[in-house]
Formats: structure tokens, C-alpha cells, sequence
């Protein structure tokens, strides 16, 4: 499961609950990290966050060791805009043992909402060592290490993450970026006319290749994301 945050790819990134959802009738057979309802997280998969969240609250009051529904009741909180909540419940489940890449992934996007960059670094970096052969926490730790100015580190999990995914269109004018803020301003040129080359309308490449090359970046009327002179603004209609 991932959260749709300010970090995340502009593209919508599908939920990955399959090795999260518990079968019908596994609340039966408590655990400190597997037990869920699959009511709730039925709830959950479509979206419908309030009634999701009265539901894992009723797991819950049964099963309050629940790690697992911890964590999805501070998703569907998180995705109903109460970031304080949902890190509380990400860091109970995360006090319950559950070692969930996306969790820590989720917990590293929620801090960095709420403006605590060491912190959301810190919880991305568990989420590279939890899931390595995941692109997401590489990408979302390079976001958030260029926006602490870290930019050797920035460009090595770019380059983590399109390893892992090359075709991530996101991550490949974000490598752009970091190459346009390092000086290396022939590489930021190459990574995003390669780029329009393969994907001739995505307009953050044209964008930012109009700004190095110094002309007009972006039509009147018009926004682009993520230009290199522009820091990306987290945006909770992202979500």
C-alpha cells in the first residue's frame, strides 16, 4: 500500500495491497502484525476512507495489537488529511514490529508534509533497506535528498530507482534536475531531450529544458512541474 503523497510521482501509483490484505475471516486468529478485517480493508481498496477508518477502528478495539490495522487506519487517516493521526499510527504499528517498506515509505512522505526533512530521511532510508528492489523509496529519497541540497545522494538513488524501473518518466527528468543543479548542465540536456524523445508530451522535460537552454519555459496560462529552478511544493491534492 502506498500513499499517494507530495513526493509521489505525478502519475497515480496503484496501491500495492496484495501481500497486505488478510483473507476473509483472519481477524478470527489474532497476531500482533497479520490481523485485519477484510471488510475494512475492502473499504479501504475503494477508496471509501471514512468508512474504513470507523472499521479499523473496530478492529482495533478488538485486536489493539493489531499492527496491520494500525497501519491501514493511518492511511485512510492520512488520506483524509489528518497527517497527525496517521503518523501515530504508522508508529504504533511500527512499535507493534511490523517491517513494511511501504509503511516506512508512507511514514517518510506524512513527515515530510509536516516539514521535518531529517526525519522523513530517515524513515525513507529504512524503507531502501526494507525494500531494495522497489523503486518508490529510491525515487522519494532523492526527492527529498535534492531538497536538502544532497545532491551526490540524490542522483544515486535516481539512478537506484530507474534501474529498477527506466522508464519512470518522473524519475528521469528529476535526474535531469539534479544534473542542471550540479553544473553539469550537457547531462541535464541529454537525460530530458532523450526523454522528449520517448515521451514527446511530458511538459516538465520541456519546461526545463526551455529554462537551460534560456528561453521561455512555460506558455502563459500554463504550469509545469518540477522545473529545476522551480522547487517542487508538496500539495495535499495529491493525495
Amino acid at each position: 500500500m502506498i500513499r499517494n503523497g507530495p513526493l509521489l510521482s505525478v502519475a497515480a501509483i496503484a496501491l500495492l495491497l496484495a501481500c497486505l490484505w488478510s483473507p476473509a475471516g483472519a481477524a478470527t486468529n489474532p497476531g500482533r502484525e497479520q490481523v485485519c478485517d477484510a471488510t475494512a480493508d475492502y473499504f479501504l481498496r475503494a477508496e471509501n476512507y471514512s468508512e474504513a477508518i470507523r472499521l479499523h477502528r473496530e478492529v482495533l478495539r478488538k485486536y489493539p495489537e493489531s499492527a496491520l490495522a494500525h497501519y491501514h487506519l493511518g492511511f485512510a487517516e492520512g488520506m483524509v488529511g489528518d497527517r497527525t493521526q496517521e503518523l501515530n499510527e504508522y508508529r504504533r504499528a511500527a512499535e507493534l514490529g511490523l517491517l513494511s517498506w511501504d509503511l516506512f515509505l508512507n511514514t517518510g512522505l506524512a513527515l515530510f508534509e509536516n516539514g521535518s526533512l531529517e526525519a522523513a530521511t530517515d524513515a525513507l532510508r529504512l524503507a531502501v533497506r526494507l525494500g531494495p528492489s522497489h523503486p518508490e523509496p529510491h525515487y522519494n529519497l532523492g526527492l527529498i535528498y535534492e531538497r536538502r541540497d544532497m545532491l551526490t545522494d540524490a542522483e544515486q538513488e535516481m539512478l537506484a530507482a530507474l534501474r529498477l524501473e527506466p522508464d519512470q518518466l518522473d524519475a528521469r527528468n528529476m535526474l535531469g534536475v539534479i544534473y542542471a543543479r550540479q553544473g553539469h548542465k550537457a547531462q541535464a540536456s541529454v537525460q530530458w531531450r532523450d526523454l522528449l524523445c520517448d515521451a514527446p508530451d511530458y511538459g516538465p522535460a520541456r519546461a526545463n529544458l526551455s529554462i537551460l537552454d534560456g528561453k521561455q519555459p512555460v506558455p502563459a496560462g500554463k504550469k509545469e512541474a518540477r522545473c529545476y529552478l522551480q522547487r517542487p511544493v508538496g500539495s495535499h491534492e495529491n493525495r
